[in-house]
Formats: structure tokens, sequence, C-alpha cells
């Protein structure tokens, strides 16, 4: 009896054993893959805003730098920064003490040259009278003829440079060259200064302009423009007509942004030099567009990319799209994607592509 005991031990211990080796004999089951939830935005376009509008400063068309254009020491400014100035004004005054003698040297050059000319005409007049009566051989008569000649060029030349030495004198008293505005001075009383020199500066007051700045993104839109409206920050309820004057060709190099000015059309006495205006673009942006949250955005390389989720296989695929304007929120996007798309707005930074997705929270 005890020797059937123990071998019904042993078989039931052989088949556990034998169990255990079939177990350990199975491939380990395959690993689940990782589902992340996502909440995601479905794209629809909505009205865009037509118009555009843009805040730059009121500036002068021409501006110039005054200088003088002899050296010299300044012994009077007659005008300060915000002087309106009219044509022919005098701004400001050289010592004028060492041009007065030059002028004082070629005046007595001058004579003297007038003196030599006289004589020469004279000596010309009694030779030819002589030449013609035969008392003076023709040779003489062309010596004269020269000498009469080279005082001639004396006297024209001793006259130009009299008026040369006027003009220097002259050129010591700055004069404004049209009516306008000093905007900024930049020499003082007792300096001494080069010929070109920055004395002042002088805005001109005939045609006003605002400078806007412009991002790449929309700069076709202010091409198209169908009207251009500025007002003034100080009186917002006056309008005045704009026109497109000059577009940079060339971005600044820190803003990355376009200088667009706008010519002011008939503007009134109220707009002066400096202050802010609303540039607005009627008709300019588009009529519908597509805006996503600022989280749906991801860099690819240099381009900017959304995940839009696969309605069929749960999946997401990096979708490259080109962005126009930003707001503080939101983006708006102008090609890339169309309406109906599922687009992931958060946590766009931990998807890779293909990853499969699940939706918590689909929103409008």
């Amino acid at each position: 009896m005890h020797a059937s005991i123990d071998w019904r031990r042993a078989a039931c211990a052989a088949a556990i054993v034998a169990s255990l080796v079939l177990a350990g004999c199975k491939e380990p089951a395959p690993p689940q893959e990782d589902i992340r939830p996502v909440n995601v935005v479905k794209v629809t376009s909505v009205a865009g805003d037509g118009d555009a509008t843009y805040t730059g400063d009121v500036r002068a068309r021409h501006e110039a730098a005054m200088g003088f254009r002899v050296p010299g020491k300044i012994v009077a400014r007659n005008v300060e920064v915000g002087t309106r100035v009219e044509k022919g004004q005098t701004l400001a005054r050289l010592d004028p003490g060492d041009f007065q003698l030059n002028i004082e040297a070629q005046k007595s050059q001058l004579a003297a040259a007038e003196s030599d000319y006289l004589q020469a005409k004279d000596d010309l007049e009694r030779y030819r009278n002589l030449h013609e009566q035969k008392f003076v051989s023709a040779a003489e008569f062309d010596r004269r003829q020269n000498l009469f000649n080279v005082a001639k060029a004396r006297l024209e030349q001793a006259r130009a440079q009299l008026g040369v030495s006027q003009n220097q004198s002259d050129y010591t008293t700055l004069r404004a060259d049209a009516r306008g505005v000093i905007t900024s001075i930049t020499a003082e009383v007792g300096q001494v200064v080069a010929a070109g020199q920055e004395v002042m500066r002088l805005a001109r007051l005939e045609e006003k302009e605002v400078v806007v700045s412009v991002p790449e993104s929309r700069l076709d839109e202010i091409r198209a423009a169908k009207a251009i409206t500025v007002s003034l920050w100080a009186e917002p309820n006056e309008k005045f007509g704009g026109r497109i004057r000059e577009i940079s060709p060339s971005a600044d190099p820190v803003t990355r942004t376009y200088a667009a000015k706008i010519t002011i059309v008939d503007p009134s006495p109220r707009v002066q030099l400096g202050m802010t205006a609303n540039v607005r673009l009627d008709g300019a942006g588009p009529g519908e567009v597509i805006r996503l949250p600022l989280s749906a955005l991801y860099q690819q390389g240099k381009s900017p990319a959304v995940w839009v989720v696969d309605a069929k296989t749960g999946k997401v695929a990096l979708t490259p799209v080109k962005v126009g304007r930003y707001t503080q929120e939101s983006v708006e996007v102008l090609e890339g994607l169309k309406a109906g798309d599922v687009v992931v707005r958060a946590g766009v930074h931990k998807l890779v592509p293909g990853q499969q997705v699940r939706v918590i929270a689909p929103g409008a």
C-alpha cells in the first residue's frame, strides 16, 4: 500500500514539472502600444478681419542735415529744437573775419589786374596805329596783342577769385533752404566745425507721412489694400486719406519687419511730427481664415507644422503649414489644412509620427 502512494506522488510531481517546463517555453506576450490621450481642435473656417491696422509715427518726407559749406567757429545760433523757420531765414553764423580779409586781398588783386589791362589796351591801340602807318613791324604789333590778351585773362581771373571769396564769406551764414521745423541741433556757439559737418536737421512741412513696420507674411495684404485711412492717437475722430509711397525692399535686421511709408493726403495743421498714428488698410485681410491656438504649432526645422489625427487609424501625422498673422492666443493658418481636419492642440512636443492617440476632448 505504501508503494502505491509513493507512485502516485511521483506521478503528480512529474506532471507539475512538465507543466512548468511547457509554460517556460512559451514566447512572452508583446507589449501593448502606448496610446496617448490628446486634446484636439477641429479645423473650421471663420470670417477673417477684412481690415488691418498698424501703428507708427508721423515724420516729414524730406529731412535734411544742415551744415556750413566752409569751416569756421560758430559765433551765433538763432534757432532751437522745434523752431519753425521760413525759407531764407538765418539759422547760424560763423566768424567771418578771415573771409573778409580774403575779400580785401582779392579786391586789391582785381584793382592791379584792371590797371594792367587798361595799360595793355592803350598800348595796343597805339601800336595798331603805328603798324597801320608802317612805323612798327608786324612782329612788334603781335607782341603787344599778346600782352593785351594776358592782361585781359588776368583781369577775368581776379574777378572770378573775388567772386569765390565773396561766396565763401556768404557761406558763413547758414540759411534755411525751405520752410520747415528744426528737429535736432548737434553744434553749439563756440564750436569749430568742418565744412559739411552736420550742425542741425531741418524737416520740411509740405509733405508728411507715417512709417509703420509690416511683417513679411502681410506684405501682400498692404499692397492689395483698397483704401488707406490714417488717424491720430490724439485725434481719433479725425480721419485722413493715405497713399503707399514706399515699401522697403529689405527687412530690418533686428525686428525682421519691412518699413512702409504712408503719405498723409491733405493733413491738417494738427498733424504734428512725432505724433502716434494708426494706419488702417481697408479690405486688406482675407475673407475666410483658419485659426488655431498657438499651442498647436510645432517647429519642424525652420518651418511650422501641426499634428493631424487620422480619423480612421487614430494615428498622428506631422503636417507642415504656412502661417499668417499672430495674436496673443491664436495664429492664422494660410496653407496646409482644410476644414474638418482634427489637430492636436496641446502636448505637441511629446508626440512622434505614426503614434496612436486617443481623443479625449474634441472641440470646435
